[in-house]
């Protein structure tokens, strides 16, 4: 059985390393990961990036890591095929619960 996750990112272009900068709370109060890529934000260098980095890090294949939403922003929503929460929680950390 197939799971598909999405994660909220809040991508940070040029920042020197690919790196996981932990979770953070929006003003909802949605938690989204923070992450950094050595790509710059031209011609979508900065979420190609991004997408090799969250498959290698949660062991996926690239074409399971799709951008779903926010091509031109800093915060993307990313799906996930066969990446159920629990995975997720072992490779990235266990995010902030969302503020009610």
């Amino acid at each position: 059985m197939s799971s598909t996750t999405r994660l909220a990112v809040r991508l940070t272009p040029r920042g020197g390393r690919e790196a996981i900068d932990g979770w953070a709370v929006d003003g909802d109060g949605r938690p989204y990961l923070k992450v950094r890529v050595a790509a710059p934000p031209v011609e979508g260098a900065a979420n190609a990036a991004l997408i090799a980095f969250l498959a290698k890090t949660l062991g996926v294949p690239k074409s399971s890591v799709t951008l779903a939403a926010g091509a031109g922003a800093r915060l993307k929503l990313i799906d996930i095929a066969g990446c159920d929460l629990l995975s997720l929680e072992r490779a990235l950390g266990r995010p902030p619960d969302r503020a009610s």
